[in-house]
């Protein structure tokens, strides 16, 4: 079974490998393109870099506010999904239910609440709730499920009710690894953040879609930049702060 699995690993990726078109050697053929599409970047164009330093700090601002409200939102429903909380008639539908907000991507969301609510961040912020939302519900039960069920059969035979055993026997476990996830999904947001403002969501996705597409390179690297050093930024902190709570 060991090596039929493997066999059957392989084909697999032989079968993708097809139906993605893998051309390997087009990057070979084609590198003069890539050569000259670099030397276009370089060197950055900061000229209006306090236009992208606002846009970049409204793009935090969308990713901060779609996480929290995906926060709030899936505590409960994380324990509605989670099986050794709740009976399979609670969890089984709302585990489909997160499946639907998972499966459909953020900019998907965002084209959607634009029509609803308008262009703009809030449009940005509701997308990456909605997505964010079905994401961390499915963290935050596969956690409760993974707990040790010792301390919650404990309350119980002490006559503990049963919100006296999500609150003392099962949040005191599953706490570390859920600020863990939330830190991890707020960084991942905030690039989250930057693709749907270039559909009209806000933020500095908006001028990366305008230079993009009016083939300004040098301000195009210039936004990347930027994005990128803002993105390293929140990842150190995220890391440093994951390391305090695990």
């Amino acid at each position: 079974m060991y090596y039929a699995g493997w066999v059957i690993a392989i084909l697999v990726a032989g079968w993708a490998w097809q139906g993605a078109e893998i051309r390997p050697l087009d990057l070979v053929q084609h590198s003069g393109n890539i050569v000259t599409l670099g030397r276009d970047f370089f060197p950055p164009n900061f000229m209006d870099w306090r236009i992208y330093i606002k846009e970049m700090i409204v793009t935090i601002h969308i990713a901060l506010w779609g996480t929290l409200l995906a926060i709030v939102a899936s505590i409960p429903l994380g324990f509605l999904c989670a099986s050794n909380v709740v009976s399979p008639v609670i969890y089984q539908p709302t585990r489909r239910l997160m499946d639907a907000l998972r499966a459909v991507n953020e900019m998907v969301f965002a084209l959607l609440f634009i029509v609803a609510v308008g262009l703009g961040p809030f449009a940005g912020v509701l997308a990456l709730f909605v997505h964010t939302t079905g994401t961390l519900t499915k963290l935050f039960s596969e956690a409760v499920e993974a707990i040790d069920p010792r301390p919650v059969e404990g309350i119980r035979a002490a006559g503990g009710s049963r919100l006296a055993e999500i609150v003392f026997g099962i949040v005191p476990q599953v706490l570390p690894m859920w600020i863990s996830f939330c830190l991890y999904r707020f960084e991942s947001n905030v690039r989250s953040a930057s693709v749907v403002g270039m559909v009209g969501a806000g933020g500095i996705g908006v001028i990366l879609y305008e230079v993009i597409r009016s083939f300004q390179y040098a301000q195009t690297c210039a936004v990347l930049l930027i994005l990128i050093a803002s993105v390293t930024v929140i990842d150190v902190i995220s890391a440093y702060l994951r390391k305090q709570v695990t």
